[in-house]
């Protein structure tokens, strides 16, 4: 049997491997149209590797999924993300599991999932092709045949696997649409907020733990730490509501209110209850000496000010009116998004081809006999914290048993 993987990252490796371990005798062959193998890999997790998060059930697990919830939750009962982290344990990569489930390689290095990957590929004898774009691909009775840009010869394969990523664009999927797959136009998913009039930004840096925002106007709601930047706000609470708001916020071309709850207090009532024993119990001590909830000091004073409000003012001089003010502020903030920031090495498609174009116990092209799918190529994106290569390697190991 010969096999082709179209495309050298996460998912192709990780389903060519696959391909192998289940059929030794095959022929199987990774075209890459770079020069650069595992490319996303290597940059991903701020250079360590998130290879995945240890949500105990595939229910939680699944969840993560902006797009592709029910898809997974399927795909999950194959292959989930325990039985991932025991394939690179038994393959001598050593993993550490964060606080916040976040899972990583015990070196901290990216290269170690890489060199992992190309010391499997070498094990089993899989063919890599670097610098070899698929210009075209087609049927040839149950067989594939791959066109490749002249000077190359075209060749016929038996299975043909796609996992060639997510694509910023949809022209980039034409040659998918043209053999009859429906395609969901792709935009940028996993993206950070840009607020040009808001002076906020002056607190760059400053990481704020428990926070609530949410989309005015929208159902959208997140939680999470938040990151105030020298652009806007970043953090996972923005990024999880940017993946789960893509197609909203898009429609929006990215101006929008975002409504900021600092506090671990949705209850207004109860938020104002605490101020107010607050400013019972310390009420000769000034605004600016202390802090309530224990938020940054840097953003005390900003959202102090923002209430128009005195540092100087002892808490017990508030009043009902100062202790609403200072509810409103730090339960329902407002700021004005004007745009977005994606990071193009790391960026995260929502879009790409339907699941209704794919066997979910398969990953085989419904349309294409013989055609399979693997990673982001699919219309699957996940939220940050090991979801999106989680999604590869489950995809891409289903694939990879080319039923």
């Amino acid at each position: 049997m010969k096999v082709a993987v179209i495309g050298g990252g996460a998912a192709g490796f990780f389903c060519a491997i696959n391909a192998k371990e289940n059929y030794p005798e095959a022929e199987v062959v990774i075209f890459e149209k770079s020069s650069k193998l595992l490319a996303k890999v290597k940059i991903s997790g701020g250079g360590r590797c998130n290879v995945t998060n240890a949500a105990e059930s595939i229910a939680e697990l699944s969840k993560a999924y902006p797009r592709g919830e029910k898809f997974l939750r399927k795909a999950f009962h194959q292959y989930d993300n325990h039985q991932l982290m025991q394939w690179f344990e038994a393959r001598g990569v050593a993993l550490v599991t964060q606080e916040d489930n976040c899972v990583f390689p015990r070196s901290q290095d990216s290269q170690t999932i890489i060199d992992c990957f190309l010391t499997q590929a070498k094990k089993w004898g899989i063919e890599i092709k670097t610098s070899m774009p698929v210009t075209a691909l087609s049927q040839a009775g149950d067989q594939i045949k791959l066109d490749f840009p002249e000077g190359s010869s075209a060749r016929i394969f038996d299975k043909v696997i796609i996992a060639t990523g997510g694509s910023p664009k949809k022209e980039g999927l034409l040659w998918l649409e043209k053999l009859g797959h429906k395609i969901e136009d792709p935009l940028p998913s996993l993206f950070t907020f840009n607020m040009p009039r808001e002076d906020i930004r002056s607190l760059m840096g400053i990481v704020i733990e428990n926070t609530k925002v949410s989309i005015q106007g929208t159902k959208l709601r997140s939680d999470g730490p938040l990151l105030i930047t020298h652009w806007g706000m970043s953090g996972p609470a923005i990024l999880k509501l940017s993946a789960f708001g893509a197609r909203i916020l898009a429609e929006k071309n990215y101006h929008f209110s975002l409504q900021v709850n600092w506090v671990d207090e949705q209850n207004q009532e109860a938020l104002l209850d605490q101020l107010t024993r607050i400013s019972l119990e310390h009420s000769n001590k000034i605004l600016s000496n202390f802090r309530p909830f224990n938020l940054p000091i840097r953003l005390w004073l900003y959202l102090i000010e923002k209430s128009g409000l005195a540092p100087s003012k002892k808490w017990s001089e508030l009043g009902k009116k100062g202790l609403n003010t200072l509810v409103r502020v730090l339960s329902n903030d407002s700021y004005s998004v004007e745009g977005k920031t994606t990071f193009k090495e790391e960026f995260v498609t929502c879009g790409g081809v339907s699941l209704e174009s794919i066997n979910t116990n398969t990953m085989e092209s419904k349309v294409v006999k013989n055609l399979y799918f693997a990673g982001e190529v699919m219309d699957i994106d996940g939220i940050t914290g090991g979801y999106n290569f989680q999604a590869a390697w489950t995809t891409g190991f289903i694939a990879g048993m080319l039923k």
